[in-house]
């Protein structure tokens, strides 16, 4: 199946913002890409018109993807932090449809790097928080003709949504046919007892697939099973994009984020160079 490929901007420049456009995205269709997607980290610094204007000059799709540290908590307590969190969804999935994304992805439902162990109860009301909050997120992007497309995490980086199974109940939860999964062989490698049979429990809700090694390298350098993974995928009818996602290792809140501590390719252009040639070889003989 020709799933279109593309490369995330957290490889590229963080935050990412319409300064970088010109030559990031003349760098990513020069390697072969077919999509950049963006990460919204700082929405002030982002323009609908310069994506607009980079994607058209180089033959790119833009793909929408969120940025959710403590301040946009869609899962609080407290009412006004999860109305902070709602309101910049709502600002993601608004550039999404203006510059042609099917979707805004990522981990909303509870903000990166929180970890606690919670008693049920508590767990419970975080969970109804986070759907409820989804709930009025996804009528937002329904509006919009967008889709929400929520990420399990490792149990390192989230305490919310770790498994396929967990995020299959948070999408029931929200009672929302355009609320789906982002799906990461990095965290899938991680949670899942077989990364086949996961992809194929998620079936038609997965929306969006990022991939990298069990390191966040380049797929293809270390150990995940690749024919497994795209053999899962072609047998739900998985026709959406394939993005290699992984991480700039100078950016301390990155850093500190995802856990990344050193290199894990010899630079990230080569990373950027040696997904693509993968990717496109595996397409290939698909």
């Amino acid at each position: 199946m020709r799933n279109p490929l593309g490369l995330s901007t957290f490889v590229l420049a963080s935050p990412f913002s319409d300064a970088d456009c010109p030559a990031a995205f003349a760098k990513v269709a020069r390697l072969g890409y077919d999509v950049i997607e963006v990460c919204v980290e700082n929405p002030h610094l982002l323009s609908a018109q310069a994506l607009r204007d980079a994607a058209g000059e180089h033959g790119l799709a833009v793909s929408i993807c969120g940025a959710f540290g403590p301040d946009r908590d869609l899962s609080a307590a407290d009412p006004e932090a999860r109305a902070a969190g709602l309101d910049y969804v709502r600002g993601c999935v608004e550039l999404a449809a203006t510059v042609g994304s099917p979707h805004v992805a990522g981990p909303m439902y509870a903000p990166t790097g929180q970890a606690r162990l919670l008693p049920p109860d508590e767990r419970a009301q975080q969970r109804a928080r986070a759907a409820e909050s989804l709930r009025a997120a996804a009528d937002h992007a329904g509006e919009h003709g967008v889709r929400l497309a929520i990420e399990p995490l490792n149990r390192f980086e989230t305490d919310l949504v770790n498994t396929v199974e967990q995020g299959l109940e948070l999408c029931a939860a929200t009672g929302r046919d355009n609320v789906g999964l982002l799906l990461d062989t990095f965290h899938l490698n991680i949670e899942e007892k077989d990364l086949g049979d996961a992809i194929r429990t998620a079936g038609d809700r997965v929306f969006h697939f990022q991939v990298s090694e069990n390191d966040r390298g380049a797929p293809g350098s270390g150990h995940l099973p690749w024919p497994e993974v795209f053999a899962a995928l072609d047998g739900i009818g998985y026709s959406g994009q394939i993005v290699v996602e992984s991480f700039l290792p100078t950016i301390v809140e990155i850093a500190r984020a995802v856990s990344l501590w050193r290199p894990v390719a010899p630079s990230m252009d080569a990373l950027a160079a040696d997904s693509i040639a993968f990717l496109r070889a595996s397409r290939e003989n698909r």
